[in-house]
């Protein structure tokens, strides 16, 4: 049985606020205390992370992307199989779409200003045009974001730009970009192809973004895959196993650990 917190028409809204805005805000969606918990579980990853050597390239100096175990409590069908969500995903990426990601970008004390970038880039470049959305990126904080901690900025209604539009926005210093604070529970609903950027996080304290991310069903990102433990398959529901379904099959996460290979990701 379906658990919806919005009606149709407001679902509607916020599918058309992504078309015309590239990203919309879902405040107070998911529980803080459960969230809390996600916080608590990430840091001794994170560290664990940083400790192996694990890459910021590509992200700029302190600046971590990490992805999560498919475990709890991030393995958790509330959030990644949440219903207002999933029938806003389907409305922009279509039926059947699948989920790609699931991982955090996590600035620390010592990180700076990201290139504005956009994270694909047009699926016909030579055709100099953009498509409707193919893939969305789901954000949500483990903290709450301040204007000291790394807020991400993102400039509204840039997703649909050619890469000649944006160059020159950009450089004549015309590009409204803003920040966006977030409590912790809040959720962006994001068109990747939305111009953005990190900014410096001056607290000592780590600013955990989570990321899910969905896509046309037709659409594979190698770089990018969520490790599916054999043994929880049979947990997951019908809905479940189908979104997942490209992703890798594995006896035990993490046998083979290898530094992340989605470095390549500023279009």
């Amino acid at each position: 049985m379906p658990n919806h917190r919005y009606s149709p028409q407001e679902i509607t809204g916020f599918t058309q606020k992504v078309l015309q805005d590239g990203y919309c805000v879902l405040q107070n969606h998911f529980s803080p205390a459960v969230l809390e918990h996600w916080n608590e579980q990430f840091m001794p990853l994170l560290r664990s992370y940083i400790d192996a050597g694990g890459t910021t390239v590509g992200r700029g100096a302190a600046r971590y992307y990490v992805t999560l175990p498919f475990t709890q409590p991030f393995a958790d069908p509330m959030i990644f199989e949440d219903d207002d969500i999933l029938s806003i995903v389907e409305s922009l990426v279509g039926e059947d779409f699948v989920m790609c990601q699931l991982a955090t970008d996590t600035p620390l004390l010592g990180s700076d200003f990201q290139d504005i970038h956009r994270d694909a880039p047009p699926l016909f470049p030579e055709a100099g045009i953009e498509t409707p959305p193919f893939q969305l990126a789901i954000n949500f904080p483990l903290v709450d974001v301040t204007p000291e901690n790394g807020p991400l900025e993102i400039a509204p209604g840039t997703h649909l730009l050619t890469k000649a539009e944006r160059t020159e926005l950009v450089e004549k210093g015309q590009l409204k970009i803003a920040p966006v604070y977030m409590k912790r529970g809040d959720v962006m609903i994001r068109d990747v192809r939305a111009l953005h950027r990190g900014t410096p996080n001056h607290t000592p304290i780590p600013r955990p973004m989570a990321v899910i991310g969905y896509s046309r069903k037709w659409l594979f990102r190698p770089e990018v895959s969520i490790e599916m433990p054999r043994s929880t398959l049979g947990e997951l529901s019908h809905r479940a196993r189908r979104m997942l379904r490209y992703n890798p099959v594995v006896d035990i996460i993490g046998q083979n650990p290898k530094n992340e290979t989605y470095d390549t990701f500023a279009y």
